[in-house]
């Protein structure tokens, strides 16, 4: 599926988190909502991606907004994630990479030679309309997070016109 265009209704989904409660982003309207998309809990990349998000966390929450990361992970992985980083942000378990495939971030990737699919990391910024603000399809894990929270910032700005 195509990654969905600034501007366009973001799809919806319900999912949950490590301890099992479910997380709508329709219950997210009136707020800004980061999603990020990550391949694996615990691997250098998104370690890297998930504790710059923390490190964040405080600003983003201070504009109002809320971040959640989402991975094909289950929730004793997603808990055991959270605690060993202190990620103070909602992580979010897609088993089956339906809502990611919704998103466009389930995708053919090659390594060693080797094709396969898997997560393409990947953001949206989601306004309190339910619209996409902005979509990064193709993330670096390194900076990602302060990149997004001066879009946060700009979109906010942009919508106080």
């Amino acid at each position: 599926m195509s990654v969905p265009n600034p501007g366009e209704l973001a799809p919806d989904f319900a999912l949950p988190d490590e301890t099992g409660a479910l997380h709508a982003l329709a219950d997210q309207r009136g707020r800004w909502t980061v999603i990020y998309f990550y391949p694996a809990d615990d691997t250098p990349g998104c370690s890297t991606e998930a504790c710059q998000f923390r490190d964040v966390d405080a600003q983003v929450r201070d504009t109002g907004a809320e971040v959640w990361g989402i991975s094909p992970d289950g929730a004793a992985s997603h808990r055991k994630f959270r605690e060993k980083f202190e990620l103070p942000f909602t992580l979010l378990s897609d088993e089956d990479h339906a809502v990611a495939e919704r998103y466009g971030a389930w995708t053919l990737k090659t390594n060693y030679g080797r094709e396969s699919m898997g997560i393409q990391r990947s953001t949206f910024l989601v306004d309190p309309d339910g619209r996409v603000a902005r979509s990064w399809p193709r993330v670096k894990a390194d900076g990602h997070a302060a990149e997004v929270l001066v879009a946060l910032a700009e979109a906010r700005t942009e919508r106080a016109g």
